[in-house]
């Protein structure tokens, strides 16, 4: 159930990343939490305080990045909506400062930018459009309280029985019991991801053989010579009908 996934990401160690993120690193200000358009923004020192017991939609990005500046007024307006909302917050990470500490690594951000949603201690990715329409009408649908260890009165008997299974784990547990299953994620994606390659083959198989089909009808049938000769008749007997 979705307590499951919300639980077991309050301990979520991720260990490594794929890529590594190359940025250059800025000085940046830390007297406010909210930046010059309006975007509260979240440094390693405040996530907790400014996330805790919201539901939030976050932006992480990198200021030399183009789809990033092309997308700011949107994500800005969308702020300037839930400005002092109590449920959820819309906010952003600047992955090139010093003040956002491993916050970016350890929420696997590996390009810019990457928009994620959710639970501030189990976030998930945010796969849909960009424009302000598009985020607005997300943003409505998805921040809004959810059953979480933090909002037991919105979960069932079963989702607090899970909840409370959780609880009662060690981290050592936990932490194993997280690993099964991000290995069980891995194995999903290669093998999705050999299925693909095999299709990719038996595409260019088949695509192949189309080929070699047309090749060979085309000289069978002398093709080329037909159509040529057609034209020419066709040419003729358009030049005596002027006449």
């Amino acid at each position: 159930s979705d307590a499951n996934i919300h639980t077991a990401g309050l301990f979520n160690k991720r260990k490594a990343m794929k890529f590594s993120i190359l940025a250059a690193t800025i000085l940046s200000s830390v007297a406010t939490f909210t930046n010059a358009e309006g975007v509260t923004s979240l440094t390693a020192e405040n996530y907790g305080s400014l996330t805790n017991g919201k539901v939030v939609f976050i932006k992480f990005f990198a200021p030399w990045c183009g789809h990033c500046k092309n997308m700011a007024p949107d994500w800005e307006k969308l702020a300037a909506d839930w400005d002092g909302s109590e449920v959820g917050l819309i906010a952003e990470v600047d992955c090139t400062s010093e003040d956002k500490g491993d916050l970016c690594e350890e929420n696997g951000v590996t390009g810019f930018p990457t928009i994620k949603y959710g639970d501030p201690l189990a976030l998930e990715d945010y796969e849909g459009g960009r424009e302000y329409e598009e985020l607005a009408v997300f943003a409505k649908e998805n921040l809004k309280p959810f059953c979480s260890p933090s909002n037991l009165d919105l979960c069932d008997e079963e989702e607090k029985a899970t909840i409370a299974k959780l609880q009662g784990m060690s981290v050592e547990e936990l932490d194993e019991a997280i690993d099964a299953v991000d290995k069980e994620l891995e194995e999903a994606e290669e093998q999705a991801e050999e299925s693909i390659e095999k299709l990719q083959e038996e595409y260019e198989k088949i695509m192949h053989e189309l080929e070699e089909k047309i090749k060979s009808a085309k000289k069978k049938y002398n093709y080329g010579t037909m159509k040529s000769i057609y034209m020419q008749k066709e040419k003729a007997d358009g030049a005596k009908e002027e006449l």
